[in-house]
């Protein structure tokens, strides 16, 4: 273009950063990494790492879910961008501008460290406070995200095994949103609700209750709840 002078403008540097949520034990977990370096050397942290000359946000996001969880396909996935954080203090060595992402994994692995982390581990969400850069605010942008997310998609699937019971499929609700829900009218409400889940034929699941061995789903073609499984104000938010 005529008259434009790229050396005008002060450079900066793309990041990306994962909120990568999972349930462990009961209840929401995040991925954490201890820095290695500085800034905020031995702070945790959330991971992600700069993007390549020749990578697209996603890709690298994908490349540093790999690396941080020691899997060697993560195209299966859940991984979606939640939003550009941009301000200009956020990362102390210079203009730095984060694409993050959220990502969500039923039953992982043990996690690794990257090339830049002393440490990595799964931490309990509750746990996960006094983060470095920006990323508290990352983290709780995602559980909102995923936490609304759930009400109106099949999102929920995505924490559970390729097959899980319906009170496994609760669990998450109930976990992500911080509330208890009713059994019966749950089941009803999934059940009642076309392709968001599918039986497995003849296959059943024994629980830590008395009664005969629980029945087993899988995901179904559905990607959008119609109607929405709405959270009401009894369910842990506000009216």
């Amino acid at each position: 273009m005529l008259g434009y002078d790229k050396h005008a403008f002060e450079p900066f540097a793309v990041t990306v950063d994962l909120a990568v949520l999972t349930l462990r034990a009961g209840a929401l977990h995040v991925l954490l990494v201890e820095r290695g370096q500085e800034p905020y050397a031995g702070r945790w942290a959330l991971p992600g790492g700069f993007l390549l000359p020749e990578e697209s946000a996603e890709r690298a996001a994908r490349r540093e879910l790999a690396e941080e969880t020691g899997l060697a396909d993560v195209t299966g996935l859940h991984l979606e961008q939640l939003r550009t954080y941009s301000e200009p203090g956020r990362d102390p060595r210079m203009r730095v501008v984060s694409v993050a992402f959220t990502a969500l994994l039923p039953d992982p692995p043990e996690p690794h460290a990257g090339t830049d982390a002393a440490e990595a581990r799964w931490v309990p969400y509750d746990k996960a406070q006094g983060l470095a850069f920006d990323h508290d605010r990352i983290l709780a942008d995602a559980r909102e995200r995923v936490g609304a997310k759930l009400e109106y998609s099949c999102l929920a699937t995505a924490f559970c095994p390729a097959e899980f019971t319906l009170g496994e499929l609760q669990q998450v609700y109930e976990t992500v949103w911080g509330t208890a829900l009713d059994r019966p009218n749950f089941r009803r409400k999934v059940l009642a609700t076309p392709g968001f889940v599918e039986p497995v034929p003849g296959a059943a699941r024994l629980t830590g209750g008395r009664g005969k061995p629980a029945a087993l789903y899988r995901a179904g073609p559905a990607t959008a709840l119609h109607p929405p499984l709405l959270r009401t104000p009894r369910e842990g938010r506000p009216a």
